[in-house]
């Protein structure tokens, strides 16, 4: 639901409770509509975003420019600060929240704030994405967009009004499919970007876990795993990442899903091999076009 904020939490109610129940062919008897709500909350306003809790998620915004100023380095921040990410950055309680890197508004336009990741900074944000969907905070939405040339005056893109990829009499031109499932024709598909894909594998796979196993260089490499079930780490420094991390996984080898799949019995990307104390020799150069590495339980050779 667009706009929340601008609609009495009352009337919204109201409208909620007259919705059906889900299609019994699908769901099952007695399951209710998921509500997701925009709620623009900065911290200093007088409509909180916790006067919609009870109808459903709500969008947590403040987490979309952190994570910008994080991987961007600005202000002094560092990744290794996302340590206790999520109530501990006083956003709202995790089961009320929905975060996402950016969304319709704040990816282009006056929403969107100099700190703000898109696909036009798709190395740093393919890292965003990578800690959002590994992170266990809040419901995440991943997004997918359509390329526009952006035209940045005085810190404004003055082409964010652009729609989508069309033809001379304006008809929108259809999505084609690349020979590595990526999208054509102008379109950005960033949910079809093997990173994101297989992050989205990751988030379902090591659901119902915490974060354990932190470890972090006081700048901006960081590693941690979810339970038994999956490890991550993100080098965002200008200098290698060479450790040996406790990743928290049974011994063994697995595929490292950020550069390549499992394929069968092998790994297209590298191969990640845990040792029997479940200790893996990290190395990351700061060259890679992705500077991370990401496994699961189910990526086990």
């Amino acid at each position: 639901m667009d706009a929340c904020k601008h609609m009495w939490p009352g009337d919204l109610k109201a409208i909620f409770d007259g919705l059906n129940n889900l299609n019994t062919e699908f769901f099952p008897a007695g399951s209710r509509p998921f509500i997701v709500q925009e709620v623009i909350d900065g911290g200093g306003e007088p409509i909180k975003a916790s006067e919609y809790f009870p109808f459903g998620r709500v969008t947590e915004f403040k987490a979309s420019n952190n994570i910008g100023n994080i991987m961007r380095k600005w202000n002094g921040q560092k990744l290794s600060f996302v340590k206790n990410w999520g109530e501990g950055w006083g956003y709202m309680p995790e089961g009320n929240a929905f975060v996402f890197v950016d969304n319709h508004d704040n990816q282009r336009g006056e929403a969107a704030g100099p700190a703000i990741l898109s696909f036009h900074d798709a190395r740093l944000y393919k890292m965003a994405q990578t800690f959002f969907l590994g992170w266990p905070y809040g419901l995440t939405r991943v997004m997918s967009s359509y390329n526009w040339e952006r035209k940045i005056e005085n810190g404004h893109d003055l082409n964010y009004w652009i729609g989508p990829p069309h033809d001379n009499d304006f008809n929108i031109l259809p999505v084609t499919i690349t020979a590595d499932q990526t999208c054509g024709n102008g379109w950005i598909c960033e949910h079809r970007w093997r990173q994101i894909y297989n992050m989205v594998g990751f988030r379902n796979t090591v659901a119902g876990t915490g974060m354990n196993d932190w470890w972090d260089n006081g700048s901006n490499q960081i590693a941690f795993s979810r339970g038994d079930k999956g490890f991550l780490v993100i080098n965002n420094d200008d200098y290698p990442l060479q450790a040996t991390i406790q990743t928290g996984l049974p011994a063994g080898q697995y595929c490292d899903l950020i550069s390549g799949n499992k394929e069968g019995s092998s790994c297209s990307g590298k191969v990640i091999t845990v040792n029997s104390g479940g200790t893996v020799n990290v190395d990351i150069t700061n060259a890679q076009d992705d500077p991370v590495l990401a496994t699961h339980v189910g990526a086990k050779l």
